[in-house]
């Protein structure tokens, strides 16, 4: 299966943040997606996500157009988002905050804790398990969110600065993780000024300059 953005673009107030940029991400592939502060990248991530319109161009998952589609249909299809802002439920603990992602989908309860206990082993998190959010180190909070965000088993997830407001060790922890995701068969589209960290685990990137793809490639 593949993600793909085909010529989109974005402008406000007359002024072009985005100029017609055109990029793929298999299952199984993680991709970069690079630049300066003010590149356009962000807004370019977030018109795939499905958090704002493109002025033009459209969004495919595999043959299915899915430009118009917002987020949650986008969710439900397979496409899954971490945010670079802290997403956890502060006052929740690791499991709750995994299980509010769980009962939404159609897992009966015992499954429902089946998964959860999985994905808590498979992040390490099984000592800190009863914390709550708001106790959480920056490498413990991004844990739990991949591991969050995997509890709906998407087939992409798009992560956006997943190294940001994390110490140099836990930045390794996570890329091991981020890296493991391929072996799911799972596609990854990275945004992230931080280039040394991102191309470490990168297959494929794209560099974006003043709206436009200014590189792609290995």
């Amino acid at each position: 299966m593949k993600l793909r953005a085909d010529n989109i673009m974005k402008a406000y107030r007359g002024r072009k943040v985005v100029k017609g940029i055109s990029l793929e991400v298999n299952q199984g592939e993680i991709v970069g997606l690079l630049g300066p502060n003010g590149a356009g990248k962000t807004t370019c991530f977030y018109m795939i996500v499905g958090l704002i319109k493109p002025n033009g161009g459209r969004i495919f998952l595999d043959d299915t157009e899915i430009t118009k589609f917002p987020m949650y249909k986008r969710a439900q299809n397979g496409i899954g988002y971490l945010a670079q802002e802290a997403s956890v439920f502060r006052k929740l603990s690791i499991e709750k905050n995994i299980l509010s992602v769980l009962q939404l989908t159609k897992l009966s309860k015992k499954e429902q804790h089946m998964k959860m206990d999985q994905l808590i082993e498979e992040f390490g998190l099984g000592h800190i398990r009863k914390n709550r959010g708001d106790l959480l180190s920056g490498g413990e909070r991004r844990r739990t969110e991949i591991a969050r965000a995997l509890a709906t088993d998407p087939k992409f997830i798009l992560l956006d600065e997943p190294f940001a407001g994390v110490d140099p060790v836990a930045v390794e922890d996570i890329q091991r993780i981020v890296a493991q995701l391929k072996n799911k068969n799972i596609g990854i589209l990275i945004t992230d000024h931080n280039v040394q960290e991102t191309l470490a685990i990168t297959e494929r990137s794209y560099l974006m300059f003043e709206g436009g793809i200014l590189k792609s490639g290995v």
